[in-house]
């Protein structure tokens, strides 16, 4: 397999009055298309910095990333928001911990909400993927008429609704019990065998965590 994240040397500093944090410390990792991978650490050790810079929600201090070859991110350069922008809604799809769902939204509009931004018509995609994700019999229930689960599922589809190659989660499972996280472990599963898609995890759980192909540790914002 190709390796379609490459970072090297990554640092992000932040400053606290005259005191430097860097929250990031010299951090290389290579991410293969297809792999799923999982970032464990206790809070604080920089996972989610990390994650937001390898999605290009954020940028480096210093350091490269290259994006399926590409230069992103290089000697204190990066590409213009704009450009991004368009890298974001091409390459990635995002699930957090927080569900962001329209409450006076169905789920089948909560779906097909990021073809707002693409002007496409994406019926066949949300049939495909609510059907896949055991929501079909949902799609016109409100999120207030969801268990946590089935609303986690609907951050999930969404993200993938117009086919990124990476799937970014940061703690996807962190307000739900472990029954409904059992079920979110199962679609990334399913994500990762059947479908292809590389996914990068953030998590506490060590059971999820353990469901990946590679689990990377960190701490202090250094891979351990």
């Amino acid at each position: 397999m190709d390796d379609i994240l490459e970072a090297r040397d990554l640092r992000k500093l932040y400053h606290r009055g005259s005191e430097e944090i860097a929250a990031l410390d010299g951090v290389s990792l290579d991410i293969k298309k297809g792999e799923f991978v999982s970032f464990v650490g206790p809070s604080g050790s920089g996972k989610t910095t990390l994650v937001n810079i390898l999605g290009c929600l954020d940028n480096p201090s210093s350091g490269s990333l290259r994006l399926d070859g590409t230069e992103i991110f290089a000697a204190g350069r990066a590409w213009s928001e704009a450009e991004l922008t368009r890298i974001r809604r091409r390459v990635f799809g995002y699930v957090f911990q927080r569900f962001h769902l329209v409450p006076t939204l169905t789920v089948r509009e909560n779906v097909e909400l990021p073809f707002a931004f693409h002007k496409k018509d994406g019926a066949a995609d949300t049939d495909r993927l609510l059907a896949d994700l055991g929501l079909d019999q949902r799609q016109d229930h409100l999120p207030g008429q969801l268990s946590g689960g089935e609303m986690q599922r609907v951050a999930v589809a969404r993200a993938l609704v117009n086919g990124p190659e990476i799937l970014l989660a940061d703690e996807p499972t962190g307000n739900l019990d472990s029954k409904r996280t059992g079920e979110v472990r199962e679609v990334l599963l399913e994500l990762s065998r059947k479908r292809g898609v590389t996914i990068v995890l953030v998590t506490h759980n060590p059971e999820l965590a353990k469901a990946a192909q590679r689990v990377v540790e960190l701490r202090d914002g250094k891979i351990i």
